[in-house]
């Protein structure tokens, strides 16, 4: 394959700035910019070992352009599986936009997003479902979506799918022995038997299916929603829970009108939390607006946040919301414990059944609210091992190889003949190398490194 180059660093003035060049010929176009101090070619270093040098513009009278180091990877020990060269330089913009330029006039030609990965992919170094992982570490952005992301990584959904996929290739090839030698003595397919191995497909689909919400909450943060008629403290909890003042808080209600949104970490777990307006009944029209969102953040909600204030007794619009929040994952926030508590707590567990007390004034109680929310989202008992689903091109494949041994399940049932039962069956295989990428079309695998930056 042609040779190609990209900066691996964020496109932004740093110590350093790392270039990558891979390809059969990488050493060879590293070698015509990069001069070491000792006098070693790239080509005749051993994989795994570095060298200190400078970079010269041969086009410009050898002219110097920085100092760096050269890290030298030997197919098929490497990243991509190819040669690979990487260039630590300065982390200057200018300087490292220079150095890449000049490696691309010497023949290399410049990385698409994620061609790297890709090639890694290609060189059967990596999964679809592994190349997926890299993106997910890059972006996580708390400990538990980095441990999700490694266990992809490490393959927990390719071992999980590769487990059915046998499962199904067994019973193919029974199914295809019976049929095509009939002549021979090859015990016939037992149906009760073939749907046992169905029903067992099916569990195991259906358990990766149930990790889609989780894997997908992990990623993109939970979608949690405070709520909560005026002055009731939600502003000074969204700014209590992100660190610092997001949201402006007066004793005027009707000050949030529109939705303010911030990630926010909390234990392990990651929200992507929005305040919103203060429900109440108003002839407001803007304020009514305001009023009209939070409804519908609540909801397209993960997760509510009911915030009441605990120093009066519940009002009408309170038990307006709370009524809102019947058998939705919420958790009421019994706020302003640094006053007399007026409310009654049984009339709010006859809503909702998680209920904290906190100051968000005083910053008290909120190890409280993050235990209630580790508590909802089962924390402690994610066991990453089993694989989890963690995006949609893999939930599709899944969900389309479940629906064909649903039906293959069925047809059983129903007495329907063995090979139109083996036709769903193989359909559903395709399906599974489909999201392993062993029979992806060149759109799909496009698709999925089209998310990369270009470096990696």
């Amino acid at each position: 394959m042609s040779v190609i180059a990209g900066i691996s660093t964020p496109n932004a003035p740093g110590g350093i700035a790392v270039i990558r060049i891979s390809g059969d010929t990488a050493l060879e176009t590293a070698d015509k910019v990069f001069k070491s101090v000792s006098g070693k070619k790239a080509v005749d270093m051993d994989g795994y070992t570095c060298a200190y040098g400078h970079i010269y513009d041969n086009y410009d009278n050898n002219q110097l352009i920085d100092e760096c180091v050269l890290t030298v990877f030997k197919a098929p020990h490497s990243y991509t599986g190819e040669n690979v060269a990487e260039i630590s330089c300065h982390g200057g913009l200018f300087v490292t936009k220079k150095i890449l330029r000049l490696i691309l006039k010497n023949g290399a030609e410049p990385s698409g997003a994620g061609e790297f990965t890709k090639r890694a992919f290609i060189n059967g170094k990596l999964d679809l479902t592994q190349a997926d992982a890299v993106m997910d570490i890059i972006s996580a952005k708390g400990d538990t979506e980095l441990k999700m992301a490694e266990n992809l990584r490490n393959g927990a959904v390719f071992k999980k799918i590769t487990s059915v996929r046998q499962e199904l290739l067994k019973m193919l090839g029974d199914l295809s022995a019976w049929a095509d030698y009939p002549e021979e003595d090859i015990p016939e397919v037992n149906p009760d038997v073939l749907k046992l191995e169905l029903l067992n497909a099916e569990s195991e689909l259906e358990r990766l299916i149930k990790g889609y919400d989780y894997g997908r909450i992990l990623k993109n943060g939970i979608n949690t929603v405070i709520v909560g008629r005026p002055n009731v403290g939600k502003s000074t909890l969204f700014n209590c829970l992100s660190g610092f003042e997001r949201s402006i808080v007066t004793d005027i209600a009707g000050t949030t009108r529109d939705v303010i949104e911030e990630y926010v970490k909390i234990g392990e777990l990651v929200l992507r939390l929005s305040d919103t307006a203060g429900i109440r009944e108003t002839s407001d029209v803007i304020e009514n607006i305001g009023v009209d969102i939070a409804f519908k953040k609540i909801d397209e909600a993960d997760l509510i946040i009911a915030v009441l204030d605990g120093s009066c007794p519940l009002s009408e619009d309170d038990f307006k919301i709370l009524n809102q929040l019947k058998n939705k994952p919420a958790i009421a926030v019994i706020n302003k414990t640094d006053r007399e508590i007026l409310i009654n707590e049984r009339d709010v567990n006859k809503y909702i059944k998680n209920t904290v007390f906190i100051s968000a004034k005083n910053n008290d109680g909120i190890e409280n609210l993050q235990s209630a929310i580790e508590d909802i989202f089962e924390v402690s008992e994610i066991n990453f091992d089993n694989g989890i689903v963690s995006n949609e091109r893999q939930k599709k494949c899944v969900d389309t190889a479940l629906s064909l041994v649903n039906e293959a399940i069925n047809a059983l049932d129903a007495g329907i003949m063995l090979d139109a039962v083996t036709v769903l069956i193989d359909e559903a295989l395709q399906s599974l190398l489909e999201l392993t990428g062993e029979k992806a079309t060149e759109a799909v695998v496009d698709e999925v490194f089209s998310r990369f930056c270009v470096g990696k």
